[in-house]
């Protein structure tokens, strides 16, 4: 721990470090507590940059920052982080990035996808991107075309293109199902290009785990902004309801397992628009239910094109882990095609 205290050390961190310790339950973590002299609980976390994902160390801090101080100006709970005693954002060690922030006390997180969660998650994330709707400074785009459905599928010409491991023709019927759906699935770029659906600061990574809770069950703030970047509302909503919404595994080897939950989707849209009222446009709100079948469409483009490589990018169990996740995801997508007029209905059009 002796490396952890002197990387801690470089930071604007005037009490001593007393010990750093892992957060979690023992396991390999990249992320610490940091205790100081006479306080029984961790004041600050350690937190290691993974530089793989985000290379751009410089872009994803700077994008924290801008973010985190244009909620602070409004007088909202934010994660605070500590600069170097260089004025820097992170400390590079030689080898790896790392970054110190404020221990937020007396907070909890919660796993548990019901209703009730889903509403406080459709809120919470709502009005994170209406505190930085009017937000000036730019932003740079982190993973650039993370949510772009159309490079998506250009992905996935490119692999049927080259067959690396041979495998276009076992999955002919998903291809033939996806490209038939292509105009329609590529709404929102068009949109966009036309210059009726603005890019907006989205955290690109809603889950109800990424919200910190108070004991009394009151969100403190939300957590885990690596992601956030300008991209439609959709991001936000869609990829919500794409883990949130289904019934079953995201590599459920059994399909009929596999639904999209309308409970879930009612509670956290109900959520969304009470946090959005007062930014969300005619357009973006017509075309939610658009964003509920978007995240499912595009996963499954994106599991498929990794199939079809031979599974360069994903992490798999078994060899046809990546067919198994395809068919699961698409599976999602139709459960959701088949709701789309009662989503419609919901959110009133």
């Amino acid at each position: 721990m002796d490396n952890l205290i002197e990387i801690v050390s470089k930071f604007e961190i005037h009490e001593k470090i007393a010990d750093v310790k892992p957060m979690g339950e023992g396991l390999i973590n990249d992320t610490y507590k940091v205790f100081v002299d006479g306080c029984d609980k961790p004041k600050y976390v350690l937190q290691r940059i993974n530089n793989a994902i985000f290379q751009d160390v410089d872009m994803l801090m700077d994008n924290i920052n801008k973010v985190t101080e244009h909620i602070r100006k409004k007088n909202k709970n934010t994660l605070q982080f500590i600069s170097t005693k260089e004025n820097k954002l992170y400390h590079f060690d030689g080898e790896k990035y790392w970054r110190v922030m404020v221990f937020v006390p007396d907070s909890i997180t919660y796993q548990a996808v019901t209703p009730e969660y889903s509403y406080i998650a459709g809120k919470s994330f709502g009005e994170f991107e209406s505190l930085l709707a009017d937000l000036k400074e730019p932003l740079g785009e982190i993973i650039p075309d993370f949510h772009n459905i159309e490079f998506r599928l250009k992905q996935l010409r490119d692999a049927v293109a080259e067959d690396k491991a041979d495998r276009v023709k076992e999955v002919q019927y998903y291809l033939d199902e996806i490209f038939k759906r292509e105009e329609k699935m590529t709404l929102g770029e068009r949109l966009f290009r036309e210059g009726k659906l603005p890019k907006r600061v989205c955290h690109c990574d809603t889950k109800v785990n990424n919200m910190l809770f108070d004991k009394e069950g009151n969100v403190l703030c939300i957590i885990d902004l690596d992601t956030v970047m300008p991209s439609f509302v959709f991001s936000d909503y869609g990829d919500f309801l794409r883990t949130a919404a289904n019934t079953g595994a995201e590599d459920d080897p059994n399909i009929d397992n596999i639904d999209f939950n309308m409970e879930i989707f009612k509670a956290f849209t109900k959520g969304y628009l009470e946090g959005t009222k007062d930014f969300l446009l005619p357009v973006e709100k017509e075309n939610l239910p658009y964003a509920a079948m978007l995240f499912p469409y595009m996963q499954t483009v994106r599991f498929l094109a990794d199939y079809i490589n031979g599974d360069t990018y994903y992490k798999i169990k078994y060899p046809e882990h990546n067919l198994v996740r395809t068919k699961a995801q698409w599976r999602l997508f139709e459960k959701a095609e088949e709701k789309e007029e009662l989503m419609k209905k919901n959110i009133g059009y």
